[in-house]
């Protein structure tokens, strides 16, 4: 299992400047019966050298476009439209999606307060505007966000399999990962409610010290230690940290008005369902292992907790740098 879990643990390091490439997003807000302006925020960073671009209704005409601003991690274009008849009923799109291995988020504002929410996926690339949202909507995709911010977030996968590295297969790996879960719950929601604020940069470095701390206290192997007894303090403790970052990662979308506590409950879900995923792989690469390998798998022990104390030295050298920028 070991060496398998290095072979994740390198593949999942590709992505290392984690959370670089946030969903896009294209907000749309009506002006008058048939005027439209809206906000393209798309990642500067890609992974393919097809652009991801947003597609409005034939009928819409294109009256002006701004120049690209950079904003933090993104670039940003604000565009005016002219649509007789309005949009509702009528598709808006978004292109070169499945290219970039990537979503985009919609926000529509329509007259009379009518609130729109979507994602774009390579599967589901066009939304037909209704005349009127559902908290269905919601639901489905701040699930869909949630559990596709976790799988494109490696330091949050890594630190789990950590914890696996630390526990192992027994009773303790519940109470672990719930202590995560619950940690990262608490910092979720109240950094998006606005209960505080935090140096995003500081943040994210202290994420990746803390995944080398764990590194750290695997490779000592001082299995008699409190920490090793008792690593649910471990985990709650930095899973307050990783929540500040899931909160950074849900600021860049942003939530609907008339539906955060909703939205806010199933991004979390979603986390944790891509977590339970990630963990359910890594079981079925346990059995893989132990079939192939036998008793000789402890051999291995040391390869991925060198990986992850590699990986993670070599983000804190990246995001130290960012934060005495």
């Amino acid at each position: 299992m070991k060496w398998l879990l290095c072979a994740i643990a390198m593949m999942l390091s590709v992505e290392a400047g984690a959370h670089r490439f946030a969903p896009s997003l294209l907000e749309v807000r009506q002006l008058s019966d048939q005027d439209f302006t809206a906000t393209w925020k798309t990642p500067a960073q890609k992974v393919s050298a097809i652009p991801i671009e947003p597609q409005f209704p034939s009928a819409c005409t294109l009256t002006s476009e701004s120049p690209w601003i950079q904003e933090g991690t993104g670039m940003l274009r604000q565009i005016q439209l002219t649509c007789p008849g309005g949009i509702v009923g009528r598709p808006l799109s978004v292109t070169g999606l499945g290219e970039n291995q990537s979503s985009a988020l919609l926000r529509i504002y329509l007259a009379d307060d009518i609130f729109h929410q979507a994602v774009f996926t390579a599967d589901k690339p066009s939304f037909l505007v209704p005349a009127e949202g559902t908290p269905s909507a919601v639901i489905l995709d701040y699930s869909w966000l949630g559990a596709e911010h976790i799988w494109a977030g490696p330091d949050h996968l890594l630190f789990v399999m950590g914890l696996l590295l630390l526990v192992g297969w027994n009773r303790r790996l519940i109470y672990t990962v719930t202590a995560f879960t619950l940690g990262h719950s608490v910092t979720l929601a109240m950094v998006t409610l606005g209960v505080f604020d935090y140096p995003v940069s500081l943040v994210e470095f202290m994420i990746a010290l803390s995944i080398f701390v764990l590194a750290v206290e695997l490779a000592r192997g001082d299995m008699g230690g409190r920490l090793w007894r008792q690593p649910w303090w471990l985990a709650g403790m930095f899973g307050l940290l990783h929540g500040m970052g899931f909160a950074g990662a849900l600021a860049e979308t942003g939530l609907p008005q008339s539906n955060i506590p909703l939205a806010l409950l199933f991004f979390n879900v979603g986390i944790e369902l891509g977590q339970l995923a990630f963990i359910m792989l890594l079981v079925v690469i346990t059995a893989i292992g132990s079939r192939l390998l036998g008793a000789q798998i402890s051999r291995w022990r040391p390869v991925p907790i060198y990986a992850l104390g590699a990986l993670s030295a070599m983000w804190c050298i990246e995001r130290g740098l960012e934060v005495l920028v």
